[in-house]
């Protein structure tokens, strides 16, 4: 395994962004044996925040818009490796999915191949992939497209541009795809549910028993790292989630246990109703609206849920943090910085 180089990380000041840089530079605890960069560039948004990445050591940043071909000229001159974490999942308009996700992604590895990149590391999602046919069908990384919602559909045009890159030799790219994340520095709409659990009664759709594989934030982070320094990850794709997929009411259930919860009752919600959030939210996505509640709401029910034995093999890939010590991590973080759980 090779050491890291200069690496050129997008997507800080975000969930995984800022995560990333931090393993980069400093190293994870769980991981110790995972090599470090040299020097890390982040692309911001101008305005946001940068407090955080200012305490790290070896980090550069600089000041651009993925959206925006003129403010990235030249951006990843001298860099090995990029990193391309920037995207939206919840926006305000439909458009944004293609904006932002498959544009952003085309205009990023155009100026890595310029600039003689050695790699380009693509983070996508389990949406390019849909749902899971069937409960006991995982997905793999010979799993056809079946794009979920225009987010999905995004996501996977992204893809085919960077695979397109490859095939053309242009340069070397991996496409990891982690599922529903979670961990310390989650957004408030991630520690909603936990508000919700903590009440006593969250609403369950259906029965609960399907299965929904979930991506410790730290698990990601060790993913990324292999794909930027593993020889043999060009040009491959690779699902990155815990060790297995989980029931939901496992999920429910972990969390309820961590907070204290002693008396946990669902709000049961038939499984149908899942069709009906699903109707409303293609309605709205067709008139390029987007309710993120509503579009949570229509898959809630869904088993989306990823095999992780390809990455296990050939990046070396441990995902050492279960859901129970995951969750239990992020409720503290969130008691630490005040995000009530």
């Amino acid at each position: 395994m090779q050491n890291l180089g200069k690496i050129f990380v997008t997507g800080a000041p975000g969930w995984l962004g800022n995560r990333l840089v931090n393993g980069l530079v400093q190293g994870l605890d769980d991981f110790l044996q995972l090599p470090r960069a040299e020097k890390v560039r982040c692309l911001l948004l101008s305005g946001l925040d940068t407090i955080y990445l200012k305490t790290l050591p070896n980090v550069e940043i600089v000041e651009g818009d993925v959206t925006q071909k003129g403010t990235l000229a030249g951006i990843t001159n001298g860099c090995d490796v990029v990193i391309h974490c920037a995207g939206i999942i919840h926006p305000k308009r439909v458009g944004d999915f293609y904006h932002i996700n498959t544009e952003g992604t085309r205009n990023i590895l155009t100026e890595a191949i310029a600039s003689g990149t050695k790699r380009f590391i693509f983070v996508s999602s389990n949406s390019p992939c849909g749902t899971n046919r069937s409960h006991d069908r995982l997905f793999t990384e010979e799993s056809p497209y079946r794009p979920y919602k225009n987010y999905g559909q995004s996501k996977m045009l992204a893809e085919e541009i960077v695979k397109k890159a490859q095939a053309e030799g242009k340069i070397e790219t991996v496409i990891i795809r982690p599922c529903w994340f979670y961990g310390p520095g989650q957004p408030p709409r991630q520690s909603e549910l936990f508000r919700m659990i903590k009440k006593g009664k969250p609403p369950l759709f259906g029965d609960g028993r399907n299965l929904r594989s979930m991506s410790y934030v730290d698990n990601v982070v060790q993913g990324l790292i292999l794909a930027a320094t593993v020889e043999h990850a060009r040009g491959q794709t690779y699902w990155i989630a815990d060790e297995r997929p989980y029931e939901t009411v496992e999920i429910y259930k972990t969390i309820a246990e961590l907070l204290g919860v002693r008396d946990l009752k669902f709000l049961n919600i038939p499984g149908f109703m899942c069709k009906l959030f699903e109707w409303a939210d293609d309605t709205l996505q067709a008139v390029d609206k987007y309710n993120t509640k509503i579009h949570v709401a229509g898959e809630m029910n869904k088993n989306i849920a990823c095999s992780i034995e390809k990455a296990k093999r050939e990046l070396g890939y441990q995902p050492h943090i279960t859901l129970r010590e995951g969750m239990k991590r992020s409720i503290e973080w969130c008691r630490a910085n005040g995000q009530e759980a």
